[in-house]
C-alpha cells in the first residue's frame, strides 16, 4: 500500500510559479514511477507530467513542455513538479499518482495510487 500527500497548491498570478510536491509513504517509492495529472471543474482528469523510477526519463503534455519541470528525490520519497509561467487555463486540482511498475504512463489507469490532490488557481 501507497499513500500520497500532495502539497504546495494555491493561488497564483498569471506568469506566476508554483511547485508542488507529492510525499510518498512505504519503502517502494525508488521503484515506481509517478505522474501528475489535472482535473478542472467540468472536465476530465488529464495528464501532466511522469517521471521514470530513477528520474532519468520524464514525458509532460504538449499543453506544459517547457514550462513545468518534474523531479523527484528518492531518498526524501517526494516528487516534485516546478510550475513556471502560469497560465489561467492551468487551474485546477493537481493530483499525484504511482504506478506499479517502474516506466512512466500517461494514462490514469496507468497508475494504482492516488493523493487527494491540491488546488492550484491562476488568476489573470
Amino acid at each position: 500500500q501507497v499513500q500520497l500527500v500532495e502539497s504546495g497548491g494555491g493561488l497564483v498570478q498569471a506568469g506566476g510559479s508554483l511547485r508542488l510536491s507529492c510525499a510518498a509513504s512505504g519503502r517502494t517509492f525508488s521503484m515506481r514511477a509517478m505522474g501528475w495529472f489535472r482535473q478542472a471543474p467540468g472536465k476530465e482528469r488529464e495528464f501532466v507530467a511522469a517521471i521514470s523510477w530513477s528520474g532519468g526519463s520524464t514525458n509532460y503534455a504538449d499543453s506544459v513542455k517547457d514550462r513545468f519541470t518534474i523531479s523527484r528525490d528518492n531518498a526524501k520519497n517526494t516528487v516534485y513538479l516546478q510550475m513556471n509561467s502560469l497560465k489561467p487555463e492551468d487551474t485546477a486540482v493537481y493530483y499525484c499518482a504511482a504506478r506499479s511498475v517502474p516506466n512512466w504512463g500517461v494514462r490514469t489507469y496507468d497508475y494504482k495510487y492516488w493523493g487527494q490532490g491540491t488546488q492550484v488557481t491562476v488568476s489573470s
